[in-house]
């Protein structure tokens, strides 16, 4: 039979929202815990590499190694945020749990699910990102007043992640499908602008680097909190927003057809 899908309003997600808070309550630390990973990352580069590197010039201007990467770890933060939220833990609810199926017999569409878990995984992302920059603002890593749309830049990154996510899982078949995951997510870490400036990397290959999305975030969190604002920041945001509107796109019309009754 045709489910028909009705259109969303706020109210409709918010027993998503609430399920999600009560299962994070026993969950508490691991939910904790993935702030630390970035911050260890950070606090390695600032006491280990940071004079072994020397200054980096960016937009004109000599900066230190710890300044230049941590807006970088800021904006991969918000992707390993997004990822981790919207994959394997809503597989588990999809597949394992048939979570979904039980909702899906309530007034909620599978609209307002996939909605609803996307603005979950960005209330968490919001947190991480927020406690990560007092923490770079406070070891001196903030160069403008512009940072204070970093946060806003960070969920921008995890919306267009999430909903990639989210898309994505729904055509997992099985837990050993997730090994892609990190065979996409490590190399963009390590190799998007993110810990080596764009002009290291020879030129063919800096075509590829720009290509992808996380080199976007990387760029647009690095020109707020460095204060090297220009009109390609609105080209960094207009390639993330396109990402998670199609990426969301798919995943809506996926969670219908797999939920469908």
């Amino acid at each position: 039979m045709l489910r028909v899908t009705p259109p969303v309003a706020a109210w409709r997600i918010r027993p998503v929202l609430y399920r999600n808070v009560a299962v994070a309550r026993a969950w508490i630390w691991i939910m904790v815990s993935g702030f630390f990973e970035p911050l260890f990352y950070l606090l390695s580069i600032t006491v280990g590499l940071d004079e072994l590197v020397g200054r980096i010039e960016v937009g004109g201007e000599l900066v230190d190694y710890a300044t230049f990467a941590a807006p970088a770890l800021l904006a991969a933060s918000a992707m390993n945020g997004a990822v981790f939220e919207s994959t394997m833990n809503i597989f588990a609810k999809l597949k394992w749990a048939k979570t979904y199926d039980a909702m899906i017999a309530t007034p909620l569409s599978a609209r307002d699910i996939a909605l609803g878990e996307l603005v979950w995984s960005q209330l968490r992302g919001v947190a991480y990102a927020a406690a990560f920059l007092v923490v770079m603002l406070g070891m001196g890593l903030v160069e403008s007043a512009w940072a204070v749309l970093a946060v806003p830049a960070a969920v921008l990154i995890g919306v267009a992640f999430a909903a990639t996510g989210l898309a994505g899982t729904t055509y997992m078949r099985t837990w050993q499908d997730f090994e892609i995951v990190p065979l996409i997510q490590l190399p963009m870490f390590l190799f998007s602008a993110t810990f080596y400036p764009l002009s290291t990397y020879p030129e063919a290959l800096r075509w590829v680097v720009q290509a992808t999305p996380l080199y976007h975030g990387v760029a647009l969190e690095r020109q707020l909190v460095l204060g090297d604002v220009s009109w390609t920041a609105f080209g960094h945001a207009g390639y993330l927003l396109v990402m998670a509107t199609v990426a969301l796109r798919i995943a809506v019309r996926r969670f219908d057809l797999l939920l469908r009754v």
